[in-house]
This record gives structure tokens, sequence and C-alpha cells, in this order.
């Protein structure tokens, strides 16, 4: 029987796990902790490897994979700039991800992060638990109807945010390296990302993380910005400088930003921190500032969205164990 060994498994995944491994006959160990130089050797004796994670993941572990006879990992998430996909291949392990799982959650979620900055709550319940329940611009929003949003990666998720903001009456502009025709239905695509962010109220990301697109909102790309543009990264968090999105926050020329993403979330994101110091300056001021809803990564996070990564992930290490090679291959 084939054996898979799970790494990074939560309480909730551990039923569909097992769900999963029943119906294809598949024996599974379900391990907690995440793929590392200290636990890689748990790995010994089984056919293949999946992991849900955002530490680095790099050499030795790839040869340490490759010794034991394994070929692959199946990362249950899209994004896969934890592995250095070249030392993956340099040592014959396939990298694979779940590139569409639940497109929905990301845009709901990402709709609820704009309308609460656009109606000024970041704003309106400090002061309401101050008493302070007067009327003022500090509290005073706009319609997203006369609003325009600029969707800046316009895959299965930024299709899916600019079919549900056109059908609240509002305008969509975007820009992808590879445009689909099929989404002209909902949004305008543009020639670059400066003429998306220079007609836009808002600025969405949601891209995959490249070599090519790190910092690709750094100082320069902000000032291109509207002044009072609204940014919503749910995407990536190195795609956008932190220094220079707090620089022009703290200015005024972006008004706010919701950031589900963190370019240096890796230590933090799906651990309880409450009784621990956390000592990433930035991360604290991004946490407390005013102009700024922070949240740990948790856009995806619905019951639909966990149910496809565990079913994505394991159909994906199950493709490689037996034919060598998965259509969701990253590397």
């Amino acid at each position: 029987m084939t054996k898979i060994i799970v790494y990074a498994v939560t309480a909730e995944e551990k039923p569909l796990v097992e769900a999963w491994a029943s119906r294809h006959q598949v024996d599974v160990k379900l391990v907690t902790e995440e793929l590392t130089v200290d636990t890689v050797d748990l790995a010994a004796g089984f056919d293949g490897v999946s992991t849900s994670q955002v530490p680095r993941i790099e050499e030795p572990i790839f040869s340490s994979l490759h010794d034991l006879g394994i070929q692959q990992i199946a990362q249950r998430s899209a994004g896969v700039d934890m592995y250095d996909l070249d030392q993956a291949k340099e040592n014959g392990i396939i990298i694979t991800n779940v590139p569409t799982y639940s497109p929905v959650s990301i845009a709901e979620y990402t709709l609820g992060t704009i309308i609460y900055l656009n109606r000024r709550l970041n704003n309106i319940l400090p002061r309401t638990k101050a008493h302070n329940f007067s009327r003022s611009p500090e509290v005073r929003g706009r319609v997203l109807k006369d609003l325009t949003l600029a969707v800046i990666g316009a895959g299965h998720i930024g299709q899916e945010l600019a079919r549900i903001y056109s059908g609240l009456g509002g305008k969509v502009v975007a820009y992808d390296i590879a445009p689909d025709p099929a989404a002209e239905k909902y949004l305008s695509f543009v020639d670059s990302v400066e003429e998306a962010v220079a007609q836009a109220d808002i600025v969405s990301l949601h891209m995959p993380l490249t070599k090519d697109n790190y910092h690709m909102f750094d100082a320069d790309l902000l000032t291109q910005c509207k002044e009072g543009t609204i940014l919503v990264n749910n995407g990536r968090g190195a795609l956008v400088d932190t220094d220079a999105l707090l620089a022009a926050i703290d200015s005024g020329h972006i008004a706010s930003a919701a950031l589900d993403t963190y370019e240096a979330e890796g230590p933090y994101v799906f651990k309880d921190w409450s009784d621990k110091t956390v000592e990433d300056e930035r991360l604290k001021i991004l946490i407390n500032h005013p102009k700024i809803l922070y949240t740990p990564h948790l856009a995806y996070y619905t019951d639909d969205a966990i149910k496809a990564l565990v079913d994505g992930g394991l159909d994906s290490a199950l493709e490689v164990i037996e034919t060598g090679d998965a259509k969701n291959r990253v590397n």
C-alpha cells in the first residue's frame, strides 16, 4: 500500500486527511510538526510527503528526501515562495501546489476589508469605544459604485473579486501578465500596473510572488497611486515594500491598507503567540497602526477551502507517486 507522511496537520485537517486516505486506499501518517531539517527523517519508509507551512524549505531538506527515495513535496496551499524551487529540482524533488481551492473565500474576505476601510470602521470603532458618538470627516465613508477598483493579478481570485465588486455597481480595471478575455464581462484590462493604479481608488493585489514582482509596490509605485488610495494585499507579503507602505500611509498619500499577509510573517502566522513576545518591530507597527487592518493570513480560511486544500494537496502527492509528474507541478 502507498504510504504518505502528512506534515503540519491541524486538528481540523485530521478527519479530512483520514477520509481522503480511506477513499484512495493510502496509508497516511499524520504529524503536527512542520517539515524541517530536524523532522525530515520522519519521512523514512514513505513514498510521498505533504505539508502546509510558511517557514522556508531548502537544503539540506531536499537532498535528505532524495536520499530517502522520495521524489515530491505536495504543498497544501497555492503559494510556494517558501520553497527554493531550483534546489528542489536539482535534487529531483517535484513541488506541487493547490492553485485553485476556494477563490470566493478570499474574494469575499477582500471585499469585507475594503468595506471596513472605506466605511472608516477603523476610525468609527475606537471612537465609539471612547464614547465619542459625533460625526466628522474621519468617520464619513464613500459608496463603492463611485470608486474604481484595480485588481493586480486577475486570476481565479482576482476575477471572483471583480465579479462581486462589479455586481455592487463599481468599476474594475485590472492588470495581469496573461489577461483572460473571459474576465472582460466584469473588468477592463490595462497594459501596465502603473496605468491601473493611476485610475484606482482601491488597489487589491492577487499575484503569486516571483523574482520579478518582489517589492513591486515600492516607494515609486506607491507614489503613482492616487492620493487617498486604499491598498489591499491578500496575495503575498513581499509584493509590498512594508517600509515604503508605512511611509506612504504616514504621509497621507495612501489613506489606509488591509494586509492579510506580511513579508516577514514566517515565524508568526498560524501560531499562537499570545504568551510570547513578538520581536518584529514592523509587525507590531502593522498590528497597532490606526490606518492598517492587519490579519494573519486568514483570508482563505473557510470550511470549503480547508477541504479543497487537503484533497488537492494529497491528490497531487499521489499523482507524482503513481505517474512521476503532476499537473500542478511548479518546478
